[in-house]
């Protein structure tokens, strides 16, 4: 079922921005400034954000295997850049960098899309979670869960929100309640793509990665 189109309010190249912003000041914060707490809270944004436009991507994608073949590929090209900015190393298993996270979520999503009568896709997805969980991917299993949330409830912006809501204070807590937040500009969504600017987003994230991690360490 296709979201409701509203003449005003974001569009989702509107709610990129948004989540673009704040990621970048989230990471700032984290990387040069981590004594302005105000900073890692405004990023709290980013990711509930991200994971509602894959959502939406996910349902109106007639191009399921460019689009997870897109991911993984960005997964792949920003996890040194993560690892240097988080650890200083090239190579890092603590943690595994947030595109990891999009994409087994969206494995999750197109799974229950294709076997939710028979139960399979279910546990699929239910699996999903766990390999987040256990890879360390960034937001970890919960970031799955959140994604399945949002897909579960696309259409009902009460449970939606409150859905969110309960499993972010129940999976993580602390500063990320502030993610709730976020539900303020995903319910000003009309519904429009906006521009299309394909592959500048993607990009971005290990760009400035790579680019706070410099700043970090040379200047």
């Amino acid at each position: 079922m296709q979201v409701t189109q509203r003449r005003f309010g974001l569009s989702g190249f509107g709610l990129k921005w948004i989540a673009m912003i704040s990621m970048l000041i989230d990471h700032v914060g984290m990387a040069l400034y981590p004594q302005y707490l105000f900073l890692r809270i405004i990023g709290r944004l980013a990711f509930p954000i991200y994971c509602f436009l894959l959502v939406e991507g996910a349902v109106h994608t007639s191009h399921k295997k460019q689009y997870l073949g897109r991911l993984f590929l960005f997964a792949l090209l920003s996890e040194i850049p993560f690892n240097l900015l988080v650890s200083g190393r090239l190579f890092y298993s603590g943690s595994q960098n947030v595109f990891f996270t999009l994409l087994l979520g969206l494995l999750a999503v197109f799974a229950l899309e294709r076997w939710r009568a028979s139960g399979y896709g279910t546990v699929l997805s239910l699996l999903l979670v766990l390999v987040a969980w256990f890879a360390r991917t960034d937001y970890g299993g919960g970031g799955v869960v959140i994604i399945l949330l949002l897909y579960l409830f696309r259409q009902q912006k009460l449970l939606r929100t409150v859905s969110f809501g309960v499993a972010t204070v129940l999976l993580y807590g602390g500063l990320q309640n502030y993610a709730i937040l976020s539900m303020g500009p995903v319910l000003c969504y009309n519904g429009k793509r906006g521009p299309r600017v394909k592959y500048f987003f993607y990009v971005f994230y290990p760009a400035h990665l790579l680019a706070l991690y410099w700043l970090k360490n040379f200047i």
